[in-house]
């Protein structure tokens, strides 16, 4: 159990919560990350941000800073 920032590239994770608060969480809930969904980590940029990620078959970029507050397993 971690971040999706500590995924690895290849792996798929499960959302088990979203930190934060405010407009920072209800973004990521925008973007389709919730509780119980799962991710794949396609490719993480050579300076590690951002992170590239496949969410309910649709791709997306996080920041570090996002990918921090969602907590996997």
């Amino acid at each position: 159990m971690g971040t999706l920032r500590t995924a690895a590239v290849g792996e798929t994770v499960k959302v088990l919560k979203i930190a934060g608060e405010g407009a920072i969480k209800r973004r990521i809930m925008d973007m389709g990350i919730t509780r119980g969904v799962e991710i794949f980590v396609r490719k993480v940029a050579p300076l590690g941000d951002p992170i590239e990620v496949t969410v309910r078959g649709y791709e997306l970029s996080l920041r570090k800073a996002d990918a921090e507050n969602i907590e996997v397993e």
